[in-house]
């Protein structure tokens, strides 16, 4: 992993907007009047989908997608000016928030700027046309890396944001040359060392996919060579079969626990259940119970964990990435303080520096957390169950979520609807 990783990044919460859909004015200006609020939630790193023009030539549906740029070093003239984007930085940084932006260099749009002064730097197909290596991204056409002037661009383009942003997030970084994000990191500390690196590594079939294509594709322990922190997709389709068969909940359950030893000792994994790529988790949960166990049990998890705004709202429905879709959001089935009490639970060092554990994951997820003489129990109900074995001794313990009591009895607990989470010592270890 990269030398610069701050480990204390396993303890914040991103919280995942795109301006075009977040506020009536869709704009930097909306974004900015609601930062009052999302601070409340706890939230540590603002993280906007791409902010610059959109392509014309092929574009989807009316506005396009903010994944098809024109111009790296330009910002969307819907979304305000550069000097409303550094007011939005500093709005942030006033309240004590990181902004991080979204980083595009797999493609450009059809019309960008690179295309029109620099056609040899992209991808062909067999017929010497522009193309790219995924059929449906028809909007984009790809950069050919296997040129230097490429890199260097990029790596200027990169330098440029890195005086006025506090992270990337990545989009496919695995499909370009791991050199080529180990190469730009080193020169982008040079003017900013303190920035979060985050890849958008990808699922393993996607992985395969490409591979098979000819084409080379990262694997997430290659891209911690990188990158602080990586994307949960290799474990994401776990998680949807799971919402759509409950018997196989104890694999995805398993296959969190493995990371463990799948990737390096400070591996930081960005949790996140629902995104702008991903269906709302509100809309496969059963209930509102279920939603907000698999809530709790995303901040218990190690690693830092994202809201995709909307989910605090329990938003059922995922804004359309390629129109006029506003947030629906609805006050009155607000989760915020939830989401405040989680996001201060995480601040605790033991989610930085604890060992951490998983007890049982079959119907019920017990999961633990030890650092010094601290003990930490996440109990998640997520399939109805009754009672549930704990690695505590009997007694009565506080409920963190609601300050309920809850008493351990012949090694068990009986459960209700509610996630469980009890901050005790080690003396009460069974």
């Amino acid at each position: 992993m990269a030398k610069q990783t701050d480990l204390g990044i396993r303890s914040y919460t991103f919280y995942q907007v795109f301006p075009r859909q977040h506020s009536k004015t869709q704009d930097f200006k909306g974004v900015i009047k609601d930062l009052d609020r999302i601070k409340k939630m706890g939230v540590d790193v603002l993280y906007l989908l791409p902010i610059h023009p959109i392509g014309e030539v092929a574009r989807k549906g009316s506005k396009g997608s903010p994944y098809s740029i024109v111009d790296y070093y330009a910002i969307h003239e819907d979304l305000g000016t550069l000097e409303d984007f550094q007011a939005l930085i500093d709005e942030a940084h006033q309240r004590g928030m990181k902004v991080m932006i979204d980083i595009v260099f797999n493609h450009t749009s059809r019309d960008s700027v690179l295309v029109k002064d620099h056609p040899d730097w992209f991808y062909k197909n067999s017929n010497g046309e522009f193309a790219n290596r995924v059929g449906d991204w028809s909007d984009i056409t790809d950069l050919d890396f296997r040129k230097q002037e490429v890199w260097d661009y990029l790596t200027n383009v990169l330098i440029y944001w890195a005086k006025m942003v506090d992270g990337f997030r990545c989009d496919v970084a695995p499909l370009l040359p791991i050199d080529f994000w180990i190469e730009a990191r080193k020169a982008v500390e040079k003017v900013n060392p303190h920035l979060i690196w985050l890849t958008e590594s990808v699922h393993f079939s996607f992985i395969k996919y490409i591979r098979d294509m000819g084409y080379d594709c990262s694997s997430d322990s290659q891209m911690y060579e990188a990158f602080d922190m990586c994307y949960d997709y290799d474990i994401f389709d776990y998680m949807g079969d799971y919402l759509k068969d409950p018997h196989k909940l104890s694999r995805w359950l398993e296959e969190i626990f493995r990371q463990e030893v799948v990737y390096p000792k400070n591996y930081i994994k960005l949790r996140s259940f629902e995104n702008h790529d991903q269906v709302r988790l509100r809309s496969v949960v059963r209930d509102h119970e279920h939603f907000m166990q698999m809530l709790t049990l995303n901040f218990f998890i190690k690693g830092p964990a994202m809201i995709y705004a909307g989910m605090e709202h329990e938003v059922s429905h995922r804004p359309d990435l390629f129109e006029d879709d506003l947030v629906p959001w609805n006050p009155k089935q607000s989760v915020e303080k939830t989401i405040e009490r989680l996001a201060k639970l995480k601040k605790q060092p033991l989610f930085v520096d604890g060992n951490y554990h998983m007890h049982h994951y079959v119907d019920v997820a017990v999961l633990s957390y030890t650092y010094q003489n601290q003990f930490m129990v996440g109990i998640f109900n997520l399939e109805n169950q009754e009672e549930v074995n704990v690695p505590l001794i009997d007694g009565n313990y506080t409920n963190f979520m609601d300050e309920s009591t809850v008493v351990v009895k012949n090694g068990k607990i009986q459960l209700s609807d509610q996630p469980i989470i009890i901050d005790t010592t080690k003396e009460h270890i069974k």
